[in-house]
């Protein structure tokens, strides 16, 4: 078996972002594109050789051809054992659980988590480093330097890998083991959770529905939910992961998910409803005509959390991101819990999560996940909430309930102006950057800037140093406007709009958040004279 290397050019545009690359499908499909990006990797790895490295991914389209090329070049580039999932897929959770389980270097993940698939839709690759976690600052820099001047890449003649049957097959000085997608991930979460006690709410009559929007999670919802937890046959929807996700937008939102909220707004609404995204990285929780907000699905997880024998006494602190609504930091001040708050993307609780500085750490986009591993987990946070359902008796909209009377409810939203021309984005961005220093004490709309920033932060245990994460106006200290460019997208940009007010007065509780945020989403576009610099006036979505 010879190991060849291959003639390439670099190309200019493989710069990750908060999740690695994303990509249109037909830029992924270049020539040599995957290749260049994996070999980058690879070299700035250290001492890998005959080590152990992870390759899964969502099911998207075209991850099956990358994959066996990524194989190859593992195989050349000398690795001892390449783990795979069946048929390619492993959610991004269970990538994270495999590559610590087998003591793995790290792991290719091909996914664009939420963003579209099928051959007119998104890829992404990312790495994940020995700690199951999103690879850090320091090295994603690296990698993205190392595409720009990479001129070869190592590869051997194979034939396609039958990704299809589990088992183990040698090539050269390589193993390639394909493993059950689903299996390791399932005994884990038997191990965090008392399964007995989350099944006696479906025993005892909860109704129940899980989306997997013909994403990654349909095996593994199935399995748990239907199989060991006795939820209702045909509970998991959507169960069969698809290339193109059957023509859904695999984001579980209020407007990708809208199927679903509006069955939860019928007299026919099961007591609990789910769904994930599109690497099972994310989730959504509806209770009948009841959303929960993932900034207050935070703040509970951090209060009920160490009710859960896995979590007692070792809830040391909690982190969420910039973006995510304040509503957690009231419960952990409470809890006298150390508070960390951090930049967009998860590779920056990792640091926080291997020093133990935090056990548990979520943000707005409908991620959430604690010390057992490194990456969001979306069906981990759907049976954390099983799991305090089932301690406490009470209903997704009782516990979210008595979360604001004591508080005091953070109304949130985020407003998404996906698709704009990038230069006009960036121009926004900058013009709000250089007003920064005159805009305290600034009155919009009856409301008053108090302080205008942008967000940088220190990593407390690394020293990185992260800027320009965010443009923060506070208006007192309930209530902000954060402006930020997405890390996510494939192509254009996307601007982000977060909006946060806490209300005290439970009279105004159910009050509709768009109702509550009317305002401030005025002077959003006001301050940031969106629709002169855009040609925007109303966002994308709304979530």
């Amino acid at each position: 078996m010879d190991i060849t290397a291959i003639k390439t050019e670099p190309y200019t545009d493989q710069t990750l972002g908060t999740s690695g690359l994303r990509k249109k499908v037909s830029v992924i499909k270049q020539q040599n594109y995957v290749e260049n990006f994996v070999q980058s990797v690879f070299d700035c790895l250290e001492n890998f050789e005959g080590k152990t490295l992870v390759i899964g991914g969502d099911g998207r389209y075209y991850n099956d051809r990358a994959i066996q090329a990524i194989l190859k070049i593992a195989v050349a580039n000398q690795f001892g054992r390449i783990i795979v999932g069946q048929n390619g897929i492993l959610s991004t959770p269970a990538s994270s659980h495999v590559i610590v389980k087998y003591g793995a270097v790290g792991g290719i993940i091909l996914s664009a988590s939420h963003n579209p698939g099928g051959p007119d839709g998104d890829f992404g690759i990312k790495f994940d480093n020995e700690h199951g976690a999103p690879a850090p600052q320091e090295l994603t820099a690296k990698i993205s330097a190392r595409t720009r001047t990479i001129d070869h890449f190592w590869t051997v003649d194979l034939p396609d890998v039958d990704l299809s049957q589990i088992g183990e097959q040698t090539f050269g000085n390589t193993v390639i083991q394909v493993i059950s997608s689903v299996d390791d991930y399932v005994a884990y979460m038997q191990e965090i959770f008392d399964f007995g006690k989350i099944k006696k709410l479906f025993d005892n009559g909860l109704t129940f529905i899980y989306d997997a929007m013909n994403a990654v999670t349909g095996p593994y919802a199935v399995r748990i939910f239907e199989e060991i937890l006795g939820a209702e046959k045909g509970s998991v929807i959507h169960a069969v992961p698809l290339p193109d996700f059957g023509g859904l937008h695999p984001e579980p939102n209020l407007t990708y998910a809208k199927h679903l909220v509006d069955l939860m707004y019928t007299e026919n609404a099961p007591d609990f409803a789910a769904a994930s995204d599109g690497d099972g990285d994310r989730y959504m929780i509806l209770a009948p005509s009841f959303f929960l907000n993932p900034s207050d699905s935070l703040a509970v997880l951090t209060q009920y959390l160490d009710t859960i024998p896995f979590y007692k006494g070792r809830l040391t602190g909690v982190a969420r991101s910039m973006p995510t609504s304040f509503a957690v930091d009231a419960v952990a001040t409470d809890k006298n819990l150390p508070f960390y708050q951090t930049p967009t993307g998860w590779k920056f609780f990792g640091s926080l999560l291997t020093a133990n500085k935090i056990a548990l750490c979520g943000e707005e986009s409908f991620g959430a996940g604690s010390f057992h591993l490194q990456e969001k987990d979306g069906i981990w946070a759907i049976l954390a909430w099983l799991s305090i359902l089932a301690e406490t008796g009470k209903t997704v909209e009782q516990i979210t309930r008595e979360l604001w009377q004591k508080y005091g409810r953070v109304f949130a939203m985020l407003q998404s102006y996906e698709g704009l021309d990038a230069t006009d984005a960036n121009t926004l961005m900058a013009r709000l950057n250089t007003q920064l220093p005159t805009l305290p004490g600034t009155s919009i709309q009856g409301e008053t800037i108090t302080e205008a920033f942008n967000f940088a932060y220190t990593d407390p245990v690394t020293g990185e140093i992260a800027q320009n994460q965010g443009i923060c106006l506070l208006f007192g200290t309930d209530t902000r406007i954060v402006f930020r460019l997405s890390g996510t997208g494939s192509s254009g940009a996307t601007l982000r709009v977060y909006l946060n007010k806490r209300i005290t007065d439970p009279t105004h509780f159910d009050d509709a958040p768009a109702d509550a945020l009317a305002t401030l989403a005025e002077v959003s576009r006001i301050v940031s004279d969106l629709k002169k610099l855009t040609g925007r006036h109303t966002p994308t979505t709304i979530t």
